[in-house]
């Protein structure tokens, strides 16, 4: 190769390596500080349709809503909150409320963070991390499972089993060789906890709360229900780690999901489900798999939504969609809008009501 093609080709190289690792720039954005301060825009100063905000709270108030923030470059726009708390009395900006399965872009990120630590890698069995037979698999089944196909819902165990929760090593039987079906279940995630716990020689809470909560002000607990840990915040401190993603992983000035591993979590992670990242949802593919199923719905995940949101879903309804294009992140906690596992159809119509807002 002569010179002058060698060091163009090195050139390239070095600028697409730094395109992936590093977070694209942003301008205009605000973070609140730790505490309940936080900044507001008024819809009428950013142009949006303020008529179209009563049909909205009649939604959520039709759709056991309990919260819900809209941000726009950070600051607060949309905040509304209806019925009771977990405890009973009125919920408010305080009340604490669980995330369900949108935790697991949580866990995701913590995975993410731990990788960049160079404490877990996505390519390591996952037996490394729990121990040589932690399921009922053979052991030549049991070597093919990565971390990696925890993360993106491809492990091959059995999602038909009596309780996909269930993590103990009956529950966990062979479907089909990893990497080669996507399913939806919970059990795979949940033993993500152990391998964080393994990976770093800290529990996932204190793991946690050390590299991403206390680190964006956020406050929130995982409690144990059955075989998962659930987490549990306040509306605005899932509204806090919804701005981090926003902002390629960074807050303020502070790296704390790593840029690469971001982009890949909220990419398709494997040939079967376009719609799907590391524990993340993705809209604007060209179809979608649903949870308890094989069957492939032929148009994207919330199609009333931009085609670059990606969400964080969990069961009855709790939400976090980002939209990087434009800045917004949208938050919503409550009880049952529809009986799906995962809100599809509800998100899809919040987006109509947002719409009728937004410019």
């Amino acid at each position: 190769m002569k010179a002058r093609s060698y060091w163009l080709f090195l050139f390239l190289v070095i600028i697409g390596c730094t395109k992936k690792s590093d977070p694209a720039p942003t301008t205009g954005i605000y973070f609140p500080p730790t505490g309940t301060t936080w900044e507001t825009a008024t819809p009428a100063s950013l142009g949006w349709n303020e008529a179209a905000i009563p049909d909205l709270k009649a939604f959520l108030a039709t759709s056991n809503t309990r919260a819900l923030i809209v941000l726009k470059d950070g600051k607060i726009v949309i905040e509304e909150y209806l019925g009771t708390q977990l405890a009973g009395g009125t919920f408010g900006v305080t009340s604490n409320w669980y995330w369900a399965s949108a935790g697991k872009t949580l866990t995701s990120s913590l995975v993410g963070i731990a990788n960049a630590a160079g404490k877990i890698n996505l390519d390591n069995k996952t037996s490394d991390y729990l121990g040589v037979g932690w399921s009922s698999l053979t052991t030549p089944q049991e070597n093919l499972i990565t971390v990696r196909h925890q993360l993106n819902m491809t492990t091959g165990l059995d999602d038909g089993v009596a309780d996909s929760d269930c993590t103990d090593k009956p529950c966990l039987v062979y479907k089909a060789d990893a990497g080669s079906r996507w399913a939806y279940h919970n059990a795979p995630y949940t033993l993500l906890d152990g391998v964080v716990t393994a990976g770093t020689g800290m529990s996932l809470t204190d793991y946690f709360n050390a590299q991403l909560r206390d680190k964006i002000g956020m406050d929130g607990f995982y409690a144990k229900s059955g075989f998962n840990n659930v987490f549990y915040s306040t509306p605005r401190s899932m509204a806090r780690f919804g701005l981090l993603l926003m902002n390629n992983g960074v807050w303020k000035d502070q790296t704390i999901i790593p840029y690469a591993y971001l982009l890949s979590m909220t990419t398709t992670s494997q040939r079967f489900n376009s719609a799907y990242g590391y524990l993340t949802w993705l809209n604007g593919k060209a179809s979608y798999m649903v949870p308890g199923s094989q069957a492939f719905f032929p148009l994207s995940l919330a199609p009333n939504a931009p085609k670059d949101m990606y969400a964080a879903m969990g069961k009855n309804g709790q939400i976090i969609n980002v939209v990087p294009s434009q800045n917004l992140v949208v938050i919503r906690m409550g009880d049952v809008p529809d009986t799906s596992l995962v809100p599809f159809l509800f998100q899809n119509d919040l987006w109509v009501k947002l719409n009728a807002i937004l410019p």
